[in-house]
C-alpha cells in the first residue's frame, strides 16, 4: 500500500511540474507573437477587394507594365530563388498558368531577387506569364504589399481600378474559363 501510495504522488508531482511548464511555455509564446506583430509582421500580401497601387516597370522581354495595361482578370504570382516553398508552388502554377483564359497576357510573376539569381525561375515561368525580376522592395512588391513569398493572388479590373479579387487562388483546380 505504501509502494501505491508513493507512486500517485510521484504520479501527481510529475502532472504538476507538466502543467506549470505548459503554462509557461504558452506565456512565452504569446510574448513573442506579440513581438512579431511590433516588427511589422501584418498580412503577407494586398487584401481582397484593396486596390492596388500604381506601378510602373518593365519585363524581362522589355514589354513596358503599370496597373493601367491590366484591364482583364490576371493571375499574379510573386516567387523569391531562395525560397522552398516557392519551388514547390511554381510548377502548380506554370500549370494553371497555362489554362488561364487569354493566356500569357493574363499572367504576371515577379520573380524577387538578383537577375543572376533568378535565371531558372524566369525560365520558367518565361512561356507563360509576362515576368519581372526586381528586389524585394520594386515597384510590383510595393503595389501589391508583399512581404512574403510564394504569394499568389486573382486580380481584376472593376470600374477602372484594379483590385484584388482573391489572395488565395487554388492551384490544383484548372483556371476558370472566363
Amino acid at each position: 500500500m505504501p509502494f501505491l501510495i508513493a507512486a500517485v504522488v510521484v504520479v501527481g508531482l510529475l502532472c504538476t511540474l507538466d502543467l506549470l511548464l505548459t503554462v509557461g511555455v504558452i506565456k512565452r509564446l504569446r510574448e513573442h507573437t506579440e513581438l512579431l506583430t511590433r516588427m511589422g509582421g501584418g498580412p503577407a500580401s494586398i487584401a481582397v477587394g484593396e486596390e492596388v497601387g500604381a506601378f510602373d516597370t518593365s519585363t524581362v522581354d522589355g514589354e513596358s507594365l503599370s496597373r493601367e495595361v491590366m484591364t482583364a482578370e490576371t493571375l499574379v504570382g510573386f516567387f523569391s530563388p531562395t525560397c522552398q516553398p516557392c519551388k514547390e508552388k511554381l510548377p502548380k502554377f506554370v500549370e494553371f498558368a497555362r489554362s488561364m483564359p487569354g493566356g500569357r497576357g493574363q499572367v504576371l510573376a515577379t520573380v524577387i531577387g538578383a537577375p543572376e539569381e533568378a535565371t531558372a525561375l524566369t525560365d520558367m515561368l518565361r512561356p507563360v506569364a509576362r515576368v519581372v525580376v526586381e528586389g524585394p522592395t520594386g515597384p510590383l512588391s510595393n503595389a501589391f504589399k508583399t512581404k512574403a513569398y510564394p504569394t499568389v493572388l486573382m486580380v481584376s479590373s472593376t470600374g477602372g481600378r484594379l483590385v484584388v479579387k482573391a489572395d488565395h487562388v487554388e492551384l490544383d483546380q484548372p483556371a476558370p474559363r472566363g
